[in-house]
């Protein structure tokens, strides 16, 4: 197709075209390059993985990305998800609930994200139907082609344009063949045609079967989703293979012989010990550089560039592999049995323990059954505890008894929004006294309701979108823990998910007992921040500290958890302490950071 011929179709000159295809102003056919990940076979196999690593090579090269995840379902945004059926809610800096793998692609490429990196089927339909209500289609009978397809394709030029970028990361969440996906695909399909060639790069990303009962590597699985795939118009140039161990390389000949695909990028993606180990499998069979061949971008690549990045990533996976040292740290929780529902707490700890060269064995304990009677034997074992954030009232009284014992026991803690408001309760009720202290959420008709909704959510209705979501900027009180935590600043940023609050009536009373309140709303009366002093580590915030967390700058509240830990299984020692830590460790990230 030509470009007049798509501008025709834009400003509607050409009466009888069928094309169809939107263009962002400053938009120019075949500047940006796109590389699309599709899954086969089974959901859920590190699509964000493999594309948020090759986007992290291709960063390192100098060359200027930007992901965009696109999600199959109706719903507007991931916010009244629940996490036993798709994993953690990630909440990005302005307010974006969205997709899990949106916190891989932050993590991986040390990228502050926005509401143009993710989109749904609802969103998409939404805009289509508010332009059909606006009259843009010019008396056209709206179609899912070209319409709809249209407006993906524009979602996914906006944001080169709006991101200035060399290349856009397209992963389509689910798998081929899925109802709801088809249309995504259709588009991609599109894109490559008006693209132009050397302008969209396909990876299939699939799934090898390693029966146990067979005790061998079955690719038919593979092949016949990999097919599915071409019967929609889509051949694609690179082909990852998930497997428990290594992809044979008669296994890997077959998918190559049946698929079109040289063998070369027929790639085994295997289990690993750490996702982070993925860039350097990537970079080690060379599929960096061939999609850079096949995307021509050879002269915008900075080879210097990408040699410091390299070595500040090894030097981190070298601390990955250099532990020294374990603690137990147990999750106090309802979501237990699904372990993507605190992917992001999960990273935290990844980060802080390689930094400490300290590992960190992750014990999960459901809250449904925990009570005053037998809370030390469940915790006995531990060095730290982390509450972290959750809704409803189920567990909520195992919680409070785990954080009373954490309290009385001198037992390192970390409380994550409904955890920080937890910890509240359990100290209006043992040390200030207030009799029947609880959640309006727990119990809407409690005698003191020392955590309520929030002022601006008392009278919105609904479920959607209504709460205090995304990056808020938190004062903190000079000489404080948390002053100390974020290398002595006045505020620090974090981001939220919440709709309740401290009762400010009850503010006085607490602190008058000792709770420090230590991090607040700037010019709010909303507590976000608490502490106990002379504690070795009893810290609290609303907000949810776990989403900034990145690999080479750990989220300075994990790390103190984990090095107040570390300080709990070896008291003979001498380690510094949690602060002293924590201050040496992000003295050193600021440094390797200002020296790249």
């Amino acid at each position: 197709m030509k470009s007049q011929d798509l501008l025709n179709s834009v400003s509607g000159t050409s009466d009888e075209t069928e094309f169809y295809t939107p263009l962002p102003e400053g938009y120019s056919l075949g500047q940006t390059k796109y590389v699309v990940i599709t899954g086969t076979v089974m959901s859920g196999l590190g699509k964000g993985i493999f594309s948020s690593s090759l986007a992290k090579l291709l960063s390192d090269k100098g060359l200027k990305v930007a992901p965009l995840k696109l999600e199959g379902y109706l719903n507007i945004d991931s916010g009244t998800l629940n996490p036993f059926r798709h994993g953690e809610v990630f909440v990005l800096d302005d307010g974006m609930e969205c997709d899990m793998d949106l916190g891989t692609y932050e993590r991986m490429l040390d990228m502050d994200l926005t509401r143009s990196n993710f989109a749904t089927s609802g969103q998409i339909f939404t805009r289509v139907l508010e332009k059909e209500r606006h009259g843009e289609y010019l008396g056209r009978d709206v179609q899912m082609i070209p319409h709809v397809t249209g407006e993906v394709k524009m979602r996914l030029r906006e944001l080169a344009v709006q991101s200035k970028s060399d290349i856009v990361f397209v992963e389509i969440g689910g798998t081929v063949g899925d109802v709801e996906n088809a249309y995504y695909m259709e588009a991609m399909r599109e894109l490559a045609y008006e693209e132009g060639p050397g302008s969209v790069c396909f990876v299939a990303l699939t799934y090898v079967l390693e029966p146990k009962t067979l005790g061998e590597q079955k690719s038919k699985a593979a092949q016949l989703g990999i097919k599915r795939l071409m019967e929609m118009g889509i051949q694609p140039h690179i082909i990852a293979c998930r497997a428990s161990n290594p992809v044979t390389d008669k296994v890997r000949q077959k998918i190559a012989q049946y698929t079109n695909v040289p063998l070369e990028h027929v790639f085994s993606m295997h289990d690993c010990e750490s996702i982070y180990i993925v860039p350097s499998m990537l970079r080690e069979a060379g599929l960096d550089f061939e999609v850079i061949r096949m995307l021509q971008l050879d002269q915008r690549i900075n080879l210097q560039r990408e040699r410091q990045a390299w070595l500040e990533w090894c030097d981190f996976n070298d601390k990955v592999n250099s532990i020294k040292n374990e603690v137990n740290i147990g999750i106090i929780g309802k979501y237990t049995s699904l372990r993507d529902s605190y992917a992001s707490i999960i990273h935290s700890l990844e980060h802080s323990q390689a930094h400490l060269s300290t590992k960190v064995n992750i014990q999960w304990i459901d809250t449904t059954s925990i009570n005053d009677k037998n809370v030390q034997n469940e915790l006995k074992d531990l060095n730290g505890i982390i509450v972290p954030g959750g809704f409803g009232a189920r567990g909520t009284e195992g919680k409070i008894a785990c954080i009373k014992y954490a309290r009385e026991n001198n037992l390192p803690y970390l409380g994550i929004c409904l955890g920080f408001q937890m910890a509240v309760i359990e100290y209006a009720r043992h040390v200030c006294g207030i009799k029947g202290a609880d959640s309006t959420e727990v119990n809407p008709h409690c005698e003191n309701a020392v955590i309520t909704i929030l002022p601006e959510q008392k009278n919105i209705e609904g479920l959607g979108g209504n709460m205090r979501l995304g990056g808020k900027d938190i004062e903190l009180k000079p000489d404080s823990i948390a002053w100390r935590l974020f290398g002595q600043k006045d505020s620090v940023r974090m981001r939220f998910r919440h709709r309740l609050e401290v009762e400010p009536k009850f503010i006085d009373t607490l602190t008058e007992k000792g709770l420090v309140f230590s991090g607040v709303a700037p010019g709010q009366p909303i507590m976000q921040i608490l502490e106990l002093a002379g504690h070795p580590y009893f810290i609290g915030t609303q907000a949810h500290p776990c989403l900034t967390s990145r690999p080479l700058r750990p989220q300075p509240m994990f790390v103190g958890l984990v090095a107040a830990a570390r300080n709990h299984a070896y008291p003979d020692r001498n380690f510094p302490n949690a602060i002293e830590t924590v201050d040496e460790i992000m003295q050193q990230t600021e440094k390797s950071i200002v020296e790249a």
